[in-house]
């Protein structure tokens, strides 16, 4: 395990998995020697394309982690649901298999997919991320299982809106079901705290898309800046 301020050998090979927060993402690359910044393997939440193009890293192993933990030291709560009994994490990438088979070696279930099929799949989870997290917020709610359960509707029209944005801006097909399968996702993690946090990582993406193709999800983020609920000013 190497600490932010430890260096990385330059001539070691193999993964170099990023569990780092996204605002120091900048740091770890610049530090990272130039010869091993295809093996760093990143796993955050959010949406890190433009960061990713703007280092060159853009077809670095990424990786979508569809599981909790709720304090150090407690066990991992895996993302298989009953929508997806195989597990929702995913990685691809040149790394994808190494980091699914350490997965394996902890019981904890990742699918190896193409970049094509990472692609809906990361935006399915950054949806999932910021309509929960949000109405959760907006609407004083102590975790995400009782967003989806008191503001159900709320939140479905919320993902579909995002969907469609998504769709309409990226030009990408998402599979059937993704309500439902996000839902079960959530009944899994059912007991995660709500707060809209990592807003450039996060949110802000659909908020850029402005109030015509998000305005429900933007209305949403004006709610909890009106009440206090967030951390940041809305730009």
């Amino acid at each position: 395990v190497v600490g932010r301020e430890d260096s990385i050998d330059a001539d070691g090979s193999g993964p170099i998995l990023v569990t780092t927060r996204n605002d120091v993402l900048d740091d770890i690359v610049e530090k990272c020697p130039e010869n091993r910044r295809s093996d760093l393997v990143f796993m955050q939440n959010g949406y890190l394309d433009n960061f990713l193009q703007s280092k060159g890293l853009i077809d670095n192993t990424q990786v979508l982690l569809f599981l909790a933990v709720t304090a150090k030291g407690a066990d991992p709560i895996d993302g298989v649901t009953k929508v997806n009994p195989e597990g929702l994490t995913a990685a691809t990438g040149e790394h994808a298999q190494a980091f699914a088979d350490r997965l394996a070696a902890l019981d904890l279930k990742c699918n190896v997919i193409t970049p094509e099929e990472y692609r809906p799949a990361m935006f399915e989870k950054l949806i999932w991320i910021s309509t929960y997290m949000l109405v959760g917020t907006a609407k004083e709610c102590a975790s995400v299982g009782q967003a989806g359960s008191d503001h159900k509707e709320l939140v479905e029209d919320v993902i579909s809106e995002l969907v469609a944005a998504v769709s309409a801006k990226e030009g990408i097909t998402f599979p059937d079901g993704v309500v439902e399968r996000l839902a079960s996702y959530t009944a899994v993690v059912t007991d995660f705290p709500c707060g809209v946090k990592e807003f450039e990582w996060r949110n802000q993406y659909f908020y850029n898309l402005g109030d015509d193709a998000c305005s429900a999800h933007n209305g949403l983020l004006r709610e909890c800046a009106e009440k206090g609920f967030l951390g940041f000013e809305l730009p």
